[in-house]
């Protein structure tokens, strides 16, 4: 896989300073039209041996290229505030948006190949963080994304003679660490380890470009060029649109039967019976979040339902049993320019949280397969791709000890209609009630049938939906506090944590 790159590649002085001046004015010329049509980003991840010129590459990228329409990301060990976040979250807080290019100087790739040849994970380990990249590839490529890879490579014999020759130049010498060296002295186990990665991450989609990096010039000349065509390319081609692509029907509806019409939605509570109830699990939840240990975990409680189904009542009473320094809650709404730029996860994974906090979204990622399905605000083939892209997008955050915990809170047809209508004749209830929420109502049936492939497709063992009735308000809070300690206990109790027993509140 790497002959090519070990072939003694090399330009001369004179061809480099011919061929360097009209490469810059065409790069220049391609960011510019990039930005003015902003359809699509472009992600450079920049990888390889060490003493090969990454960092030279990099700092002669945005010597060429614009800076105004740049940005360059040196990923290097994680901070304590990314080291409290799932691995890609550092990566997707830095994505370049439409219309712009970003240099990652090291990438999600890093982190999993120093692991294997240091032998702090197995092969099996390795193999589900390709798959996981695999799939944030695919996703940004679909999402339209640019993705170019390069692997800058030197033999073992080149590696050495290049290290040396930098540590012998003072100009250079703070260049070569000890960990290149020892680096160096793993250079068989690296080899075999990058091969592997490149050969099962290099994908039509997200092709990996393997660069000898012995000499500069040949190295500065190709990756620049690659880059440039790769862009013009793109610009160029008549229809910048993704391909439309007819993805299979979701589960027929044939007798009428679906998961949201076996709810009993008369279940109901007392008033007596549900503040005994309410202070039970307020209490519960106070005392679980403030647990010495709960500072290793992560919570994020997340909300949907239909309009006027009482999300906003629900999520009060779990407010009011945390400190208030301890929790965030995410309102969601339609997305902005910003947010529009970037795929649609984006705006999500910015949010999520540090050890040992809550964030509560109120609407969420599933409005892809809710709301953008139903109005037609994206193709059938982005939201029947978006369901796996949401599980995997949950499996990581589970992964990393966050509790996710999914509401879709359920009221009737007629109940909505009773509530409309009073938000409607309470004046300072006014504020609840739009068009929007109305005409929504006229898509009841199609609202109900993308919920239920939602469910089908998305409640998973790491992260279930808990389906609320909520009909009756009182009852519907009670379900989800209690819902939420559950899964909050259990979560702590794989960690090795007894939570002390409350005693049942005293009925009046």
């Amino acid at each position: 896989m790497f002959e090519s790159a070990e072939l003694g590649h090399t330009i001369d002085k004179r061809t480099y300073d011919k061929d360097v001046p009209p490469l810059r004015v065409a790069l220049l010329d391609a960011q510019m039209e990039l930005s003015k049509l902003a359809k699509f980003p472009v992600i450079i991840l920049v990888g390889g041996v060490d003493g090969a010129g990454r960092g030279e590459t990099v700092n002669l990228l945005n010597e060429w290229m614009d800076p105004r329409f740049l940005q360059t990301h040196g990923m290097g060990d994680p901070s304590d505030e990314e080291l409290d976040r799932p691995m890609m979250w550092r990566f997707w807080r830095e994505l370049p948006p439409k219309g712009r290019a970003g240099i990652f100087l090291g990438s999600w790739y890093t982190w999993p190949i120093i692991n294997r040849v240091q032998g702090r994970i197995k092969t099996a380990d390795l193999d589900q963080s390709l798959e996981r990249a695999k799939r944030l590839e695919k996703m940004l490529t679909d999402e339209g994304a640019l993705i170019l890879k390069f692997w800058m490579h030197l033999s073992k014999d080149k590696q050495e003679k290049r290290l040396k020759l930098l540590e012998k130049d003072p100009k250079t010498r703070w260049r070569v660490t000890k960990r290149d060296w020892e680096h160096f002295n793993m250079y068989d186990k690296f080899f075999a380890v990058s091969e592997s990665v490149i050969r099962h991450t290099s994908t039509a989609e997200a092709p990996w470009t393997i660069v000898e990096g012995y000499d500069a010039n040949y190295r500065s000349l190709t990756v620049g060029k690659v880059i440039l065509d790769a862009i013009r390319k793109r610009l160029d081609d008549a229809d910048t649109k993704k391909t439309e692509v007819s993805a299979p029907p979701p589960l027929p509806s044939i007798d009428q039967l679906n998961i949201l019409k076996t709810l009993d939605l008369s279940q109901k509570i007392d008033k007596k019976d549900y503040q005994a109830e309410l202070e039970k699990y307020q209490g519960k939840l106070a005392l679980l979040t403030r647990s010495a240990k709960f500072k290793n975990i992560t919570v994020i409680a997340m909300f949907e339902g239909n309009d006027a189904a009482g999300k906003g009542g629900a999520i009060r009473r779990i407010t009011g049993a945390l400190d208030a320094r301890y929790y965030n809650i995410i309102p969601v709404a339609a997305p902005t320019e910003e947010e529009r730029a970037q795929p649609y996860l984006w705006r999500f994974w910015r949010h999520i949280p540090r050890r040992g906090r809550v964030t509560i979204f109120d609407r969420s990622w599933y409005g892809r397969v809710l709301v953008e399905r139903v109005e037609n605000f994206c193709t059938e083939a982005d939201w029947m791709r978006a369901y796996s892209e949401i599980n995997d997008f949950e499996a990581q955050l589970v992964r990393h000890n966050i509790v996710v915990v999914k509401f879709w809170l359920s009221i009737s047809k007629d109940e909505q209609l009773k509530r409309f209508k009073e938000r409607e004749a309470i004046g300072f209830k006014h504020f609840k009630i739009t068009a929007e929420d109305w005409r929504n109502r006229e898509k009841w049936d199609e609202y109900e049938q993308a919920v239920s492939d939602m469910v089908d497709r998305t409640s998973t063992t790491t992260a279930p939906w808990t389906l609320v009735e909520a009909n009756d308000k009182n009852f519907a809070r009670i379900k989800i506090l209690k819902t939420l300690c559950e899964q909050v206990e259990t979560m702590l109790k794989k960690k090795g944590i007894v939570i002390k027993k409350m005693r049942p509140p005293v009925k009046a």
